[in-house]
């Protein structure tokens, strides 16, 4: 690609051809067909703008919290694994990056950097993301060491009982490389049959029991806030409040678990109406330009996060390719609210978008 990217979009066409193909296909692949990969991204499309006019709009500001942490756009770093896969510095310079940008970084549970130096790396805000293993004891050490390196809360993964089909990965015979958070704990060898060995790994380690009542003992193991990461239905998302979780992360796994999920976006208004405000609601899954970040809060998101763009901004540019996506993402959402008559982000409200539902109902 000639010059220099414009747009989050161009910079997954720099890392496909900076990474090796296996390596570019575990980052962007999804489940099965990716019919939900692609619609993560194309429901965005559907959804169209009702801006206001003449409206003072000389400055704009941006600016959130997320569970008392104030951050300058309501645009996070969405936990994905194996950062060193895509550049050396690994998640170091993610956090670094996440530093830089003055967000929150959520630690992948799967990353290629301990959780000490990341911690060490950066004073970014950090969450640490959780699968929880058949030895509980791993998961509840995990945790602990979190919590004593300064991390600021627990988002707990609740989607991935098995791994999904990834058929990009077993067709590449995608190695388990080393989790070093786990070094000591348990090995990460495992035999993949010459399929996926990371399909092979999760089959071992994770515990498919999970279940509701296991966040009673999660919280018998940290004085963290817990998020909880892979709701889809009004159903869980007040099962989640009942079982008194800190926040909800709307989520389909960026399309790599069920395929045939909905695309997130189309089942985030549901969420939202279904917790009532009672904890925030963070949104996850196919951001790609400042005006998906619009349409998420104006459904009602608290904050985005965003995961494959920071891996290829990584793979292109390092610390400052994933500095340079997050900017590009935030000066977009700051033109777009100008554009939309939205000063501020309490401005940005549901009339100021029209949903595929919208049009059906209007037609009815």
């Amino acid at each position: 690609m000639a010059g220099e990217p414009v747009n989050v979009n161009e910079f997954e066409e720099l890392a496909r051809e900076a990474l090796p193909k296996m390596n570019y296909d575990y980052f962007r692949g999804g489940a099965e067909d990716q019919h939900t990969l692609r619609e993560n991204v194309a429901a965005f499309q559907r959804i169209t703008f009702r801006p206001r006019v003449l409206v003072d709009v000389s400055s704009i500001d941006m600016s959130t919290s997320i569970l008392g942490y104030k951050i300058p756009a309501p645009i996070v770093i969405a936990p994905t694994g194996m950062h060193e896969l895509a550049h050396p510095q690994g998640e170091v310079a993610t956090a670094r990056a996440a530093a830089a940008s003055n967000t929150i970084m959520v630690l992948s549970f799967s990353s290629s950097r301990t959780i000490e130096e990341v911690a060490s790396s950066s004073q970014a805000v950090r969450f640490y993301q959780l699968y929880v293993s058949k030895r509980r004891d791993i998961a509840a050490a995990l945790v602990q060491r979190a919590e004593r390196n300064g991390f600021k809360a627990i988002v707990l993964t609740a989607d991935t009982q098995r791994l999904g089909r990834r058929e990009l990965d077993i067709k590449n015979k995608m190695a388990v490389p080393p989790l070093r958070n786990l070094e000591g704990l348990i090995s990460t060898d495992v035999d993949s049959a010459g399929g996926s060995g990371i399909e092979a790994f999760v089959a071992q380690f994770k515990d498919s029991s999970l279940n509701w009542k296991d966040i009673e003992w999660l919280r018998s193991v940290t004085n963290l806030p817990i998020l909880i990461k892979g709701v889809l239905t009004a159903e869980d998302a007040r099962k989640a409040v009942e079982v008194g979780v800190e926040g909800v992360i709307v989520s389909n796994h960026g399309a790599r678990q069920l395929d045939y999920s909905p695309a997130t976006i189309t089942v985030l208004e549901e969420v939202v109406q279904a917790v009532k405000g009672k904890v925030p609601v963070i949104f996850d899954g196919g951001i790609r330009r400042g005006t998906d970040v619009f349409k998420a809060l104006a459904l009602g998101a608290k904050a985005v996060m965003v995961g494959r763009p920071v891996i290829y901004g990584l793979a292109t540019r390092g610390e400052a390719g994933v500095v340079r996506v997050m900017q590009m993402l935030k000066d977009e959402l700051e033109l777009t609210m100008a554009l939309a008559g939205c000063p501020t982000l309490k401005d940005i409200t549901r009339r100021h978008v029209t949903t595929e539902s919208d049009r059906l109902r209007s037609s009815l």
